[in-house]
């Protein structure tokens, strides 16, 4: 186990865990959260839980900060119980118990009466608990079961064996845990729609029943019927971007329900520019889009970040060096994530989570970085995809992101499949995406295997000096990955192996190379036609020490000035 520790996990307060409101474009007032000590128990298979532990949640048991320190086999169940607190006024509304994820498999029980399953563990879910709270102070309990790769179970990059590219496994609650009381009738959801050629927006408000709604923005109301979309025109019309993210916050009320919320007016497509290449357009403008590979580990929290200003910094890290992207690498973050983005102006590629056989065919994974072979991804062998559950899994948890995200501005492109991991079907997956989601392009095979669809060549370059060469079938062409150099920082790194794509043995010479591999590579691509560029990676992640921050973020790597005045040209239309 990792002994390093963030700066924000060493001065974890437990009795104050992630306590802001999970949820930002959806506030209420009536808000309960239950981080903090919990009970936990590991058993075999079907076993009662008989001894029990303390677990500080929302860290899973892997983590360091949880306080447990120990794995959950596949074989095992987790069991998780604590008191739900006594709620004032009972009998009035409902009850309503939200979970963020669960890594993967979760079964929920109020008093003993089971209101909750679900599989799947990056998008959240809530069960109305009012007739299980028979008594007071009701118990829950959360039975948890966790595969990793031992089955066709999303994972991202978790593995059992953890090494070189795959990290740390992590099972359980690893999202804030939360409670809150509506009315009886009282609102579940918004769909909002930037509709940026009109100055306007779309806003759907969806309701537990049919009901009048009342929006209410800068102290104007308008009024109309829950599930009808109503369209809205702000006074003022004031563009979203990482340059200027300004955000229009309303509220809306129905019936003696009432939320907080937010939107931007900003588009995102790829348009020819004026000279005839097919580039990326932010809000009808060529915008060169200039980021950096996010995995979303922490070295004491794992998938969990120790705090919300420890989310923050990495952002604003991002942007002290000048980048305007990141790129959501096979993790979908907890929605506070996407709101510091949107706050602070932050585009995101979101990734999708991949899944699949337990041991991925190096030839599909890696011969094509070589050969330069795409491979037809209806061959459900070789990709890993033989189990039609695991399919079905995956085109669910697709369909749960894109619900999750959609409202949120800073989310600007969706990565169907990185690197043939667990990919099949892409053209579908692409039709599944459109069918939720019309106003975000669409990356359908980041790195390899293209099936020849879509709007985008997307490439990856290691080992091998990248050169610029124009879509065959006339698609914007971006670099979804690239660089990967390699510095260790003593003191600062998670074990004594070093994986990387090219090693520097000093700050001196990481800084040097990453300054030539922009000015002599990604600066003369762009002038003939790159449109975006993701460089491998924000922080160091276990094994892998090529990030620009070491994996405890106590380090900058590289000065910020150096990647800030590159990306300032980079960025330039």
């Amino acid at each position: 186990m990792s002994p390093l520790t963030t700066p924000w996990g060493e001065t974890l307060d437990a009795q104050r865990v992630l306590p802001e409101y999970p949820r930002p474009q959806m506030v209420r007032a009536s808000y309960i959260n239950l981080n903090g000590t919990w009970d936990c128990s590991f058993v075999q298979g079907d076993t009662a839980p008989t001894q029990w532990q303390p677990i500080l949640v929302p860290f899973s048991p892997e983590a360091p900060l949880s306080g447990v320190g120990r794995a959950l086999k596949p074989v095992e169940r987790l069991w998780y119980r604590r008191e739900l607190p006594v709620l004032s006024n009972p009998g009035q509304g409902r009850v309503l118990l939200h979970f963020g994820a669960v890594d993967q498999q979760a079964d929920v029980y109020v008093n003993g009466k089971h209101v909750a399953q679900h599989t799947g563990g990056y998008t959240p879910f809530s069960a109305d608990i009012t007739d299980a709270l028979t008594e007071e102070p009701a118990e829950l309990r959360v039975c948890v079961q966790d595969d990793t790769d031992a089955s066709w179970q999303s994972r991202g990059k978790q593995r059992t064996k953890r090494g070189k590219i795959w990290y740390t496994p992590q099972s359980g609650i690893w999202q804030t845990v939360w409670m809150e009381r509506v009315p009886s009738a009282y609102i579940t959801g918004l769909t909002i729609t930037p509709l940026f050629e009109m100055k306007a927006v779309r806003i759907v408000v969806h309701c537990s029943q049919p009901m009048p709604c009342t929006l209410t923005l800068a102290d104007t109301p308008y009024t109309f019927e829950s599930g009808t979309p109503f369209l809205l025109t702000p006074n003022t019309f004031h563009p979203w971007s990482p340059e200027d993210p300004y955000l229009y916050s309303f509220t809306v009320t129905a019936g003696s329900d009432l939320v907080s919320s937010y939107f931007a007016l900003r588009s995102i497509h790829v348009e020819t520019d004026e000279s005839g290449i097919r580039r990326l357009f932010l809000n009808g403008k060529p915008y060169f889009q200039t980021g950096l590979l996010d995995q979303g580990y922490w070295p004491d929290g794992l998938y969990t970040a120790p705090s919300d200003e420890a989310m923050v910094a990495d952002i604003r890290a991002a942007r002290e060096m000048g980048f305007n992207m990141l790129r959501k690498h096979l993790k979908v973050e907890p929605l506070r994530w996407y709101y510091h983005c949107d706050r602070l102006g932050m585009l995101v590629w979101q990734d999708m989570v991949n899944g699949g056989h337990t041991d991925y065919n190096p030839l599909v994974i890696r011969a094509p970085m070589i050969t330069g072979i795409h491979l037809r991804d209806h061959h459900y062998r070789i990709f890993g995809r033989t189990h039609p559950e695991g399919r079905a899994q995956y085109n669910r948890e697709l369909e749960e992101t894109v619900r999750l995200l959609y409202n949120s501005p800073c989310v600007v492109l969706w990565v169907a499949f990185n690197e043939g991991l667990g990919q099949f079907d892409a053209a579908k997956a692409v039709q599944r995406i459109r069918s939720l989601d019309v106003t975000r392009p669409i990356d359908h095979a980041s790195g390899w295997h293209d099936q020849g669809i879509g709007e985008f060549k997307s490439v990856h370059f290691y080992y091998m000096r990248y050169r610029f060469r124009p879509d065959k079938l006339g698609r914007a062409v971006i670099l979804s990955e690239f660089g990967g150099y390699n510095l260790r920082i003593p003191d600062h790194v998670f074990n004594d192996r070093s994986y990387g794509y090219k090693e520097l043995t000093s700050p001196e010479a990481f800084a040097q190379a990453i300054g030539e591999l922009y000015e002599e590579q990604i600066l003369p691509a762009k002038a003939k036609g790159l449109c975006a560029a993701v460089y491998t990676q924000l922080t160091d992640v276990e094994d892998e020490v090529n990030g620009l921050l070491t994996y405890d973020r106590r380090v900058m790597k590289i000065p910020s000035h150096v990647l800030y005045s590159i990306n300032s040209v980079l960025r330039r239309t």
